[in-house]
């Protein structure tokens, strides 16, 4: 494996800053050569000290001179992430997968962020207004401790057109926002020409349920990873064209080919 990691193009970046965002979630800002990120929704894959098998992060924003990431705690390896100060490196694997299809978004796109599938959404949201795009952003979240980014999707929004951003928010158990989950904020959206979402299967699933096929959607999937560029197979799913890598041929899919 490490054999073909070495034919990957791998660089080290330098934290810049790491802090924690809401509950277990944190956002990290790291400075290096981000030239091999080429769209929204790619991610880099991150060799935490101490440990074989690479972290997948989604790239929440990017510049020419650095990447920000938003990931949670959920194991060990994000635990000792968390913990890293500035100052220190991360060797990364650099702009892997599809990403998202900006020019194929019409002129109303509906952003969805579900839980840690929101940061992507962020990176959509930004390239999008700036092609002067109508968005509307809708994410969801167990509770209230769990939001994060509802203030910079709307600060977003006034810095590139001088607009608040429409910023919805669903929590399960109505401790903010709306109760219950992101398709009960769709009220009123009936002129989204398409949409662009990232989150759990269920809600990838209940969005493509709620449009029913009258639009198309470009969904990023979320799935544990060995290698994250194809060759361990271990992110596989059926697509009606047959199965397909999350890390390789996504993780962005179109909504009419997922089997769900």
């Amino acid at each position: 494996m490490e054999d073909i990691i070495k034919k990957q193009i791998d660089r080290e970046m330098v934290i810049i800053s790491n802090e924690r965002l809401a509950d277990q979630v944190y956002r990290m800002c790291l400075d290096g050569d981000t030239s091999l990120i080429t769209a929204p929704g790619q991610f880099i894959n991150i060799k935490v000290p101490g440990f074989y098998l690479r972290r997948p992060i989604s790239i929440s924003d990017y510049d020419d001179e650095g990447v920000t990431i938003i990931y949670k705690v959920v194991g060990n390896g994000t635990d000792v992430l968390s913990r890293m100060q500035p100052g220190e490196k991360l060797m990364c694997l650099m702009g892997l997968g599809n990403g998202f299809d900006v020019n194929a978004c019409g002129e109303h796109t509906l952003i969805v962020g579900g839980g840690v599938g929101t940061p992507p959404m962020y990176g959509m949201a930004k390239a999008l207004l700036a092609l002067g795009k109508r968005v509307t952003v809708v994410l969801g979240f167990n509770s209230k401790s769990d939001v994060f980014y509802e203030e910079e999707f709307k600060e977003l929004s006034r810095l590139l057109s001088g607009i608040e951003l429409d910023v919805r928010v669903s929590t399960v158990d109505g401790s903010w926002g709306t109760k219950g989950f992101v398709t009960d904020c769709l009220k009123g959206l009936d002129d989204v020409t398409d949409y662009c979402a990232c989150g759990p299967i269920p809600m990838l699933k209940a969005l493509y349920n709620h449009f029913n096929g009258k639009i198309l959607g470009q969904l990023s999937f979320e799935e544990r990873m060995g290698c994250g560029f194809g060759a361990c197979v271990g992110c596989s799913i059926n697509t009606k064209s047959g199965f397909k890598k999350v890390c390789k041929d996504g993780p962005i899919f179109w909504s009419q080919d997922v089997i769900f």
